[in-house]
C-alpha cells in the first residue's frame, strides 16, 4: 500500500513536470532594448524621425509579439513625440513611460522615434532616447527555453 501511494505521487509529479515544461514550449517572455541615437528637430511643420532600432539578429524573438513597450528620451518641453511601429505609433506625452498600445504587434519590427517642434519653438538636439520591448512568443513556436 505504502508503494502504491508513492509510485502515485512520483506518477503525479512527472505529469506536473511535463505539463510545466509543455507551457513553456508553448510562449515564453521576453525583450529587447536598444539605445537610439540623438538627433537635431529643427521644423515645427515635418517630422523629424530617428534611425529604427530592432532586436538582434541572434535573438530568440521569432514570430513574438509585444506585450508593452517602455521609452525614455531627454527633450525639453512643448516636443511633439511619438513611438512608431511600421503598423501604428504611439503618442508620448512623457519622458520616460510603459505602454501596451503597440500589443499584439510583432516584436521583430523595427522602431523609432518621431519628433516635431511646436510651433515657434527653436531648433532643440533630442538624445537619451532609449526602447525597451517586451513581447510574448507566439503559441506553438520553437523558442530559447523549449530547446
Amino acid at each position: 500500500m505504502t508503494r502504491s501511494i508513492y509510485a502515485k505521487s512520483a506518477l503525479g509529479l512527472l505529469l506536473a513536470s511535463a505539463l510545466l515544461v509543455g507551457s513553456a514550449a508553448v510562449a515564453a517572455d521576453g525583450s529587447w532594448s536598444a539605445e537610439v541615437p540623438g538627433v537635431m528637430v529643427a521644423m515645427s511643420d515635418r517630422a523629424t524621425m530617428t534611425s529604427a532600432v530592432a532586436p538582434a539578429a541572434a535573438a530568440p524573438v521569432g514570430d513574438g509579439r509585444i506585450t508593452q513597450v517602455q521609452w525614455r528620451l531627454d527633450a525639453p518641453a512643448g516636443i511633439g513625440a511619438w513611438l512608431c511601429h511600421p503598423e501604428r505609433c504611439v503618442a508620448l506625452s512623457t519622458g520616460r513611460g510603459t505602454s501596451t498600445a503597440l500589443a499584439g504587434l510583432s516584436a521583430r519590427a523595427p522602431l523609432h522615434f518621431r519628433l516635431m517642434l511646436a510651433s515657434g519653438q527653436r531648433p532643440t538636439r533630442v538624445s537619451g532616447m532609449q526602447v525597451i520591448v517586451n513581447y510574448r512568443a507566439a503559441e506553438g513556436a520553437e523558442n530559447a527555453y523549449s530547446q
